[in-house]
């Protein structure tokens, strides 16, 4: 007879833990309850558990630091927290501390059987995987930065998706970390012990492109001096990136869907097929439904691309992160350049987090590593930042126009369905300047306002623009 999967509940709140015992035994779980962290810690040093179920908020010895130590101890066991309600920052932290996932106060039990059941799936799956070392599960889980509504949001959806070989489309604006995301989706599955293989479709002619994805043969065209394995090949057993897959050419995404299709690939110039086991993950800027109504992305493959997606938020969405990107960058270039700058001063924060940011967290990136080249001091100073972050722009009529609003916690379906009100607002109903401010054509925005509902109240004369 198969034993219960075993799970350590750490509550302080006797009463809460008793009745969560109680579920959790119904549900088929052997349970083992810790009333105090110090207690929990004992028990995982003495036994094993497939699962921990751990509130954050308890004295002395809290909920972070089991999660740490818990992770150190057994790489392996997975880490669901128990969080009040809104409290964001520390469910964030412990998504980074290596939380599997958290689960909100008041609790909706659907949601905790739920996450408990994929939080066992992804144990047993990491457990399978023999020859995965711990030290490759028990690393940081996210290489990403940021604690706001949005950021969690993502790093929620990221932990829902890492398991299992389910087929991933990215999509964002240029800069937002799509090959992030994708590094975090591998790296937190049952594939982070094989390869990570990323190919920017954009980058290559059709021709080149043909060859990095399925390989050649010797003699295949006049450049093949000897055999090439193609990235499905090398990516075995591990995860595929096919990122700006949009700039594809028709031609190529039909070889591509049938690779998919019948798992195996053939190299140019062979007869062999050879068997394909590869995660494919696809990254986008441009919107691959728009491009299948237009014709230039076939809807088979689109399909196929999209069983779940993500969408990465553009950093105007969530300017509250640009301090701690700004450390983090410090950081990094910091070591690079020989410099200890400790921070950025007031005076020059404040033009960063007004900037819109169109290159996104990318655009940052690079303007930090400039600035701390040039910084003579202790912080990054005004004069260390580019003349167009520095110079306030000016609006009609003299006067400096107002920030850039910032959608309010949410999805990040809630944060583009407000963006778009916001700007079809502001343009006074004037469909043709909003798409053009929104960087999208009419057609498409036409579309985003009937799945939103969003009311257009035109400006007086009645025309929208068209």
């Amino acid at each position: 007879m198969t034993e219960p999967p075993r799970i350590l509940l750490v509550e302080d709140d006797r009463e809460n833990g008793l009745m969560l015992k109680e579920v959790l035994s119904n549900w088929g779980y052997a349970v083992t309850p810790a009333f105090t962290g110090d207690e929990a810690l004992r028990f995982a040093r003495s036994e094993k558990f497939e699962l921990v179920l751990a509130d954050i908020r308890m004295p002395k010895i809290g909920g972070l630091q089991v999660l740490r130590e818990i992770r150190q101890l057994r790489p392996l066991t997975q880490v669901v927290m128990m969080t009040g309600f809104g409290s964001v920052d520390t469910a964030v932290e412990a998504m980074k501390a290596g939380a599997f996932d958290y689960v909100s106060k008041p609790f909706k039990f659907d949601e905790i059987k739920l996450t408990l059941s994929r939080a066992l799936e992804h144990h047993r799956a990491l457990a399978v995987k023999t020859e995965a070392p711990p030290e490759a599960v028990a690393g940081a889980r996210f290489n990403l930065v940021g604690h706001s509504r949005a950021m969690a949001e993502l790093y929620k959806t990221i932990a829902k998706v890492a398991p299992g070989r389910t087929t991933v489309l990215i999509q964002g604006e240029s800069g937002t970390g799509k090959e992030l995301v994708a590094r975090a989706i591998h790296q937190n599955s049952d594939r982070t012990a094989k390869p990570f293989v990323a190919i920017n479709c954009a980058a290559l002619p059709d021709m080149l492109l043909e060859s990095e994805l399925f390989g050649y043969t010797r003699g295949a065209h006049s450049t093949a001096v000897g055999d090439k394995p193609g990235v499905f090949e090398v990516a075995s057993g591990g995860t595929l990136l096919l990122d700006e897959v949009g700039d594809m050419s028709i031609s190529l995404q039909s070889k591509l869907l049938r690779v998919l299709e019948e798992s195996e690939t053939r190299r140019l110039g062979d007869t062999k097929t050879i068997k394909t086991d590869v995660r494919i993950l696809a990254s986008s800027n441009k919107n691959l439904l728009d491009l299948v109504k237009e014709g230039k992305f076939r809807a088979d493959l689109f399909y196929r691309f999209n069983v779940v997606t993500i969408t990465t938020p553009p950093l105007r969405w969530h300017k509250e992160d640009i301090p701690s990107l700004c450390e983090h960058f410090i950081r990094r270039f910091n070591g690079l350049a020989g410099k200890d700058i400790t921070g950025v001063s007031d005076e020059a924060l404040r033009p960063l987090q007004e900037y819109d940011w169109p290159g996104n967290v990318r655009e940052l990136e690079h303007v930090i590593e400039r600035a701390v080249v040039l910084n003579t001091k202790s912080q990054i100073m005004l004069e260390d930042l580019p003349e167009e972050l520095r110079a306030p722009k000016v609006a009609a009529g003299g006067a400096s126009p107002p920030p850039a609003p910032h959608p309010p916690g949410g999805s990040l379906q809630e944060m583009e369905r407000l963006h778009i009100a916001q700007v079809v607002q502001e343009t006074h109903g004037n469909i043709k300047a909003a798409a053009d401010r929104l960087g999208i054509d009419r057609k498409t925005l036409y579309r985003k306002l009937a799945e939103y509902g969003i009311e257009v109240r035109r400006a007086r004369n009645g025309t929208d623009g068209a």
